[in-house]
C-alpha cells in the first residue's frame, strides 16, 4: 500500500476570532482546535505535515516531535500553504485537511482515503450537501462526475443555487497533485492561489475525479469566529454525551451537562445536572457524581459517591470513598479508600489514608493522613510560616479534635489523641494525648451582678 501523508492546513490568520493566539489553538471541548485533525491523521498516516504562520511556535510544541511542521510566510492562499508541505510529503498519497474541522470523524476520513485508494483517483474530494451552502465552494459536476470547485465569491447566480459544497477535505495522488499545483494561479476576487483549483486543473487533463460525502453534514461545519466555536462545541458536546449514555453511563440532564472530549467513565456511573468534567479525567463504574460538581484532570475509583458542588482538581480519589458536599479538593490531594472527606473541607497537596474521615469544616494541607484517622470539626494544619511550607505526618488511627491546630512541622503518632482546641507545636508519640489549653476560669454568680448593674439608674447629669 502506498504511503499516506497527511497535510494538516493550520496557517489561517484567523482575524474574526480577535485573539492574539493561533485560531488552531482555541480549545474546543477539552482540546484544541489543531488536536482533532491530528487525532484522525496519527490513526491512519505514516508520515504528518502541518501547515502553520509564522510565529506559531506552540503549535509546533504541541503537534509533538513526530509532526513535521513547516511555515507559510506569505499568506497567498490555500494552494500556497499546500505547496510549502511539498518537500516534507514525498510521493504516495496526500491527504489534506483543515486545521479548523473538529467535527470531521475518523470513520468518514478512512472511507474517504479507502475509496481514493480503490477508484485510483487523481484528486478524491470530500462533499457535504448542505440546505444553506452560502459562504462555501460549490461542486460542479458534468454528468454526473465533478468537473471543478468554484468558490462563493467567483460563483455565478445559477451556482450559488447547489447545494454540494465543497470541505476543504481532499486525498491527491502526489504525482499529480504538485504538477497541477504549479499551474493555478491567482485569477479570482481574492488574489490567491486557491487548492480547489486544482480539482478543475486535474479534471480538464483528463485525470479520475472521484468524491465522497459525508454521512452528516454537521462534518463539513469549520470555526471562523467564536460564535461557531460555541456552536460546533454544541454539537460536539453532544457526541460526547451520546457516546457516555452508549457505554452505560447514565446522564440525568445532558442539557446541562459539560464534559470534555479527553474524559472517559464508566458504565453504572449517575452524573447529576451542572455538573463539570474536564481534561483528562478517569471516573470508574458505579458512582455517583452530585449536583454542581467541577472535576478537572482527577482519577476516580469504582463506588465513589461525590456529593453536590464538590470541586477536585488534579486529585486521585480510591474506591468507595464519599466526598461533599461542598469540598474542596486541590492539586495533588489522594483520597484512600472508603475514606470520607465532608461538608466545607478544604485539602491541598495532602494524602488521606483508607477509612479515614474529616466530616466537616477542616483544612488539611501538606499532610500525610494515615488509615482510619477522625479529624474533627474546625481542625487545620498551619503548613505555611510566611515563608516556607511544612508538612504534617499524622499516623493510623489518630483522633484530632474539634478545632486543634496543628503546626508544621509535625508527626503525630499512631493511635495518638489531640484534644479539642489544642495548638500543637510539638511531636506527639504514638497512643499519647496532647492537650494545650489555657485552664478554664469559672466566676460564679458573674452573670447575675451584670445583670443586676444594668438595670440600676444611671447617675443624674450635673
Amino acid at each position: 500500500m502506498e504511503t499516506l501523508t497527511v497535510v494538516i492546513l493550520a496557517a489561517g490568520e484567523g482575524k474574526r476570532m480577535r485573539s492574539r493566539q493561533p485560531k488552531v489553538l482555541h480549545r474546543l471541548c477539552g482540546r484544541p482546535l489543531i488536536g482533532y485533525p491530528l487525532r484522525i491523521a496519527r490513526t491512519l498516516a505514516d508520515r504528518i505535515v502541518i501547515v502553520t504562520p509564522p510565529n506559531a511556535d506552540e503549535v509546533a510544541t504541541l503537534a509533538g516531535p513526530d509532526v513535521r511542521t513547516v511555515v507559510q510566510r506569505e499568506r497567498l492562499g490555500t494552494g500556497h500553504a499546500a505547496l510549502q508541505a511539498r518537500e516534507a510529503c514525498g510521493d504516495g498519497t496526500i491527504l489534506v485537511l483543515p486545521g479548523d474541522m473538529p467535527l470531521l470523524t475518523a470513520d468518514t476520513i478512512e472511507r474517504l482515503v479507502r475509496h481514493h485508494t480503490a477508484a485510483g483517483a487523481a484528486a478524491t474530494l470530500l462533499t457535504a450537501v448542505v440546505d444553506t451552502p452560502y459562504g462555501y465552494g460549490r461542486v460542479l459536476r458534468q454528468r454526473g462526475r465533478v468537473t471543478r470547485i468554484v468558490e462563493e465569491r467567483d460563483a455565478t447566480d445559477d451556482q450559488k443555487k447547489i447545494n454540494e459544497i465543497g470541505t476543504s477535505v481532499y486525498c491527491f495522488d502526489a504525482r499529480k497533485l504538485w504538477p497541477a499545483l504549479a499551474e493555478v494561479r491567482p485569477d479570482n476576487e481574492q488574489g490567491e492561489h486557491y487548492l480547489t483549483d486544482v480539482v478543475g486543473i486535474l479534471a480538464r487533463s483528463g485525470a479520475r475525479i472521484e468524491a465522497v460525502t459525508v454521512p452528516d453534514a454537521a462534518e463539513a461545519l469549520g470555526v471562523n469566529d467564536r460564535r461557531q466555536l460555541a456552536a460546533v462545541a454544541a454539537i460536539q458536546r453532544r457526541r460526547i454525551l451520546d457516546h457516555l449514555m452508549e457505554s452505560g453511563v447514565t446522564i440525568l440532564d445532558p442539557a446541562s451537562t459539560y464534559i470534555e472530549d479527553t474524559v472517559t467513565i464508566g458504565a453504572d456511573t449517575v452524573v447529576y445536572p451542572q455538573v463539570v468534567i474536564e481534561g483528562a479525567t478517569e471516573i470508574g463504574g458505579e458512582c455517583v457524581i452530585g449536583s454542581g460538581c467541577h472535576v478537572s484532570a482527577s482519577r476516580i475509583g469504582d463506588r465513589a459517591r461525590l456529593k453536590p458542588y464538590c470541586v477536585l482538581t488534579d486529585a486521585v480519589v480510591e474506591e468507595e470513598a464519599e466526598l461533599g458536599p461542598f469540598c474542596h479538593l486541590r492539586p495533588q490531594v489522594h483520597i484512600g479508600a472508603r475514606a470520607r472527606i465532608g461538608n466545607f473541607v478544604e485539602l491541598k497537596k495532602s494524602r488521606i489514608g483508607r477509612g479515614s474521615k474529616a466530616p466537616h469544616l477542616a483544612y488539611i494541607g501538606d499532610a500525610t493522613v494515615g488509615e482510619n484517622v477522625n479529624i474533627g470539626a474546625g481542625a487545620i494544619t498551619c503548613n505555611y510560616d510566611g515563608q516556607a511550607k511544612h508538612e504534617t505526618k499524622i499516623g493510623d488511627q489518630a483522633f484530632i479534635g474539634t478545632n486543634a491546630s496543628l503546626v508544621a512541622p509535625l508527626t503525630i503518632g499512631e493511635g495518638a489523641y489531640i484534644g479539642s482546641g489544642s495548638v500543637i507545636t510539638k511531636d506527639v508519640p504514638p497512643g499519647a494525648l496532647a492537650l494545650e489549653r489555657s485552664p478554664q476560669v469559672v466566676k460564679d454568680g458573674w452573670a447575675q451582678r451584670r445583670r443586676a448593674q444594668q438595670k440600676r439608674p444611671a447617675a443624674p447629669e450635673d
